[in-house]
């Protein structure tokens, strides 16, 4: 009974170890598949820093806005062979509707340009890109995301149905391919409208625009940069001595930061576990000890029958590190079915982390070998005269 609440005390840790890094190894694979369709070959100008300051109070630098005017003079004097999109975020919880049909107040949209589609890494599954005269004109066009189109128009075909964002009429031209809940975390409850007409619905009086631009190659993406810092200070009028007054974003600075936050928790979590392990060895040591008094009479029976202090050590040492062994195969089991079901959720693939698995058996065998050493070490020093009367 001993051993086995032992092993369940160091199977619950390994699960705690395994469980939680398994989850974030979920949120992990979720944020490279959301991010892999940017690559590594882009950026953003916009006037605030990303936010992305968890532990920090979340403060971030916040510039005066872009304007329309601004980023197209930016778009056209812009003279290397680049792919540029003008974006404006206009809500993130408007109400999207058709006939009876109408969707929670939690879809995004977003004014962008032709270029959208190559700069955001998403494909259309129907229908076709905004044309010229449409972006040029303002027009009520709108391309939608997989699951507005399945939340109000069902099996119908989505194209060139009416439709209302918030209270505006749009006619839709065109459905996005799915991506998934991982896209951007926003999953597919977006939709794109065109940009000089989300200047003219967005509620703020002085919306900020964000100017993505995508090069053909990583490594133009420093001199890009350079020369897109150049020309945009010279768009917002800043002389030499003026600091820049917008930020520009890697479109894998974002990934890289939240994988370092990720790096953070998962050391955390590693944390938790080996607390909890911590208290299993020392159970196992006591556990260990306890077997040593009780079987002092069987030890001195050993040793009468020649058995050397070698072959008292391993037989104690190897008890130990097969009860850790145990209560870690069990811990690894449910460690993978919990993670899983968190992985699965956010993810929704299933997640086997190898490094973490093959580290939890050496852990377990080390444990094992730390908490048995002491015990055995005593058990093959008892004298077996003395052990043989021991009552």
């Amino acid at each position: 009974m001993r051993t086995s609440l032992t092993s369940l005390i160091i199977a619950i840790g390994i699960m705690a170890l395994v469980g939680i890094l398994t989850a974030l190894e979920g949120v992990k694979t979720s944020v490279n598949n959301a991010f892999a369709g940017l690559g590594a070959n882009s950026f953003t100008i916009q006037n605030r820093g990303s936010g992305l300051n968890f532990g920090r109070g979340g403060h971030r630098k916040v510039y005066p806005a872009i304007t329309y005017e601004q980023a197209q003079r930016f778009k056209k004097k812009f003279s290397l062979p680049v792919i540029m999109a003008v974006n404006l975020q206009v809500s993130g919880t408007a109400v999207a509707k058709y006939g009876s049909q109408k969707t929670n107040p939690n879809i995004s949209v977003q004014g962008s340009d032709e270029n959208y589609l190559t700069t955001s890494g998403y494909k259309l599954a129907f229908g076709r890109n905004f044309s010229n005269a449409e972006l040029e004109h303002g027009e009520g066009v709108v391309i939608i995301g997989d699951e507005i189109k399945k939340k109000l128009f069902k099996n119908e075909d989505a194209i060139n149905k009416s439709m209302f964002i918030g209270s505006t009429k749009f006619r839709v031209v065109g459905v996005f391919a799915t991506k998934g809940s991982s896209a951007g975390f926003g999953g597919d409850k977006f939709c794109i409208i065109p940009v000089l007409k989300a200047k003219q619905i967005v509620a703020t009086t002085s919306p900020s625009f964000t100017i993505t631009i995508m090069v053909s190659s990583p490594t133009a993406l420093d001199a890009t940069i350079g020369e897109a810092t150049s020309l945009f200070r010279n768009v917002r009028d800043l002389n030499v001595t003026s600091a820049d007054n917008f930020e520009i974003e890697r479109s894998d600075s974002f990934q890289q930061e939240l994988s370092g936050q990720l790096a953070g928790i998962t050391w955390g979590g590693a944390a938790i576990g080996a607390v909890t392990l911590i208290g299993a060895a020392i159970g196992l040591m006591n556990i260990m000890l306890v077997s040593v008094t009780e079987r002092t009479r069987e030890i001195g029976l050993r040793k009468s029958l020649g058995a050397t202090p070698a072959i008292i050590r391993k037989q104690f040492l190897i008890e130990a590190i097969v009860i850790c062994l145990i209560g870690g195969i069990l811990g690894i089991i449910l460690g993978m079915a919990v993670g899983n079901l968190i992985a699965v959720q956010v993810s929704g693939s299933f997640i086997t982390p190898w490094l973490w698995l093959f580290s939890a058996i050496l852990l377990c065998t080390g444990i094992g070998l730390i908490s048995g050493f002491y015990p055995a070490k005593k058990a093959s020093r008892l004298d077996p005269v003395e052990a043989l009367r021991y009552e």
